[in-house]
């Protein structure tokens, strides 16, 4: 599977999550780019997925901190 074939697969799956764990900074911000910097030699649609979900936990960890703060 090629590297487009795999960023096309993690944009229809962050969008299919929107809500959940991040998944909506790849929809609302993230550029092509941005994505086959985070699949890390990925040469699966599950690798590709858990590798960028691996890099959305720390942004959706802090943004549920803000919240919780009452700072959002």
């Amino acid at each position: 599977m090629n590297e487009q074939d795999l960023i096309n697969a993690v944009r229809h799956y962050a969008h299919a999550n929107y809500n959940k764990d991040g998944w909506d900074y790849v929809v609302e911000c993230w550029e092509d780019g941005d994505i086959m910097e985070c699949l890390d030699g990925a040469s699966t649609i599950k690798q590709a997925i858990d590798n960028v979900r691996d890099a959305l936990a720390p942004l959706a960890e802090m943004r549920d901190e803000v919240r919780s703060a009452g700072e959002w």
